[in-house]
């Protein structure tokens, strides 16, 4: 009996549709990265990537619609940013259900248009069709030398394991929006804000791309264990994470309502920080290209030879599970 999509899930239909694709001779970028690459005159990469927004798995109660395609060109964004991209342009489709009147309209293209100026970009065009529920869908352009692309494959054994930011909140903001739980309002509504008005690393993408200290990254928008699995998986070592970056709200959050932080820090996806190895040698040149960002590099570990993710703390090992978001399954 054939499967469905729902019990194959996202990355399932993905491995089915790359296998009746041919491969582009030289591709620069193989499948499976952030985002892909054609070579260009001079030796340079233009860079491309396409993200989808739908308003049923997409936009949580509480966002508005100005928010939710502001959302749309952040993930996109989020994506080159991992790779040390800048976008250039962004062109847009929109899928717009019959019922949506003129001022909703205009809060989506309010919203386009705030995410690409937040990063220095434009909405340049797109196209319109009738859906039955709201889809925007982004591809961003950008360009960059070949050499300053950073792959998801390039982390070595002994490579330190680092992230830009701290994580959990939104899995707490998700469960306020869509599960009714509770928090003091001090914490409150920044759980809210990181699901509602999430931020792309873009800057710092782009200063540790130019410190050559990198030798992988990926955007965690998947979540955390996610993410440290597609990069243990694309170059094929594993890690020992020593600490996990838990947001102090989130902690919080745990503590009221007796939740696992480390639940809540691994599993809960939509954070858009990125996830990056760095070489040792240059780790103190990656550290002070954030740091004039006002930006901490986050060490959470080191990548080793047995291709395994595991969580140490003290004399304790826990294995980090290899799930996060997956479209049709989640």
């Amino acid at each position: 009996m054939k499967r469905t999509i729902g019990e194959m899930g996202e990355r399932r239909v993905i491995e089915t549709i790359l296998r009746s694709l041919d491969p582009m001779p030289g591709i620069p970028v193989p499948f499976g990265d952030d985002a892909s690459a054609v070579k260009i005159d001079g030796g340079r990469l233009a860079v491309i990537k396409t993200d989808m927004l739908v308003g049923r798995t997409d936009v949580p109660p509480g966002m508005s619609l100005k928010e939710a395609a502001r959302k749309a060109v952040i993930m996109n964004v989020s994506d080159l940013a991992a790779k040390g991209v800048k976008p250039t342009a962004i062109i847009v489709a929109l899928g717009l259900p019959r019922s949506l009147t003129e001022e909703d309209v205009e809060q989506l293209a309010a919203g386009l248009n705030m995410g690409a100026r937040e990063y220095d970009t434009y909405i340049i065009g797109g196209d319109t069709n009738e859906a039955s529920d709201l889809v925007i869908s982004c591809s961003a352009l950008g360009f960059c030398e070949k050499g300053r692309f950073i792959e998801r494959r390039g982390a070595k054994p002994g490579d330190i394991l680092a992230v830009t930011g701290s994580f959990g909140r939104t899995a707490c903001g998700l469960k306020i929006l869509l599960e009714g739980f509770e928090a003091p309002k001090e914490i409150r509504d920044i759980l809210v804000k990181s699901v509602l008005m999430p931020e792309a690393r873009l800057k710092e993408g782009l200063a540790l791309a130019s410190t050559g200290a990198v030798t992988s990254s990926i955007d965690s928008s998947d979540g955390l264990a996610w993410s440290l699995h597609e990069l243990s998986m694309a170059s094929e070592v594993g890690f020992v994470v020593e600490r996990l970056p838990i947001a102090p709200e989130a902690r919080r959050f745990a503590e009221i309502h007796k939740l696992d932080p480390y639940e809540l820090c691994l599993y809960g996806g939509e954070e858009y920080e990125l996830v990056v190895t760095v070489r040792p040698s240059l780790w103190d040149e990656a550290e002070k290209a954030l740091e004039s960002l006002g930006t901490p590099l986050r060490r959470i570990g080191v990548a080793t030879r047995a291709e395994e993710v595991i969580l140490k703390v003290g004399e304790q090992t826990r294995i980090i599970e290899g799930k996060g978001w997956e479209h049709f399954r989640t």
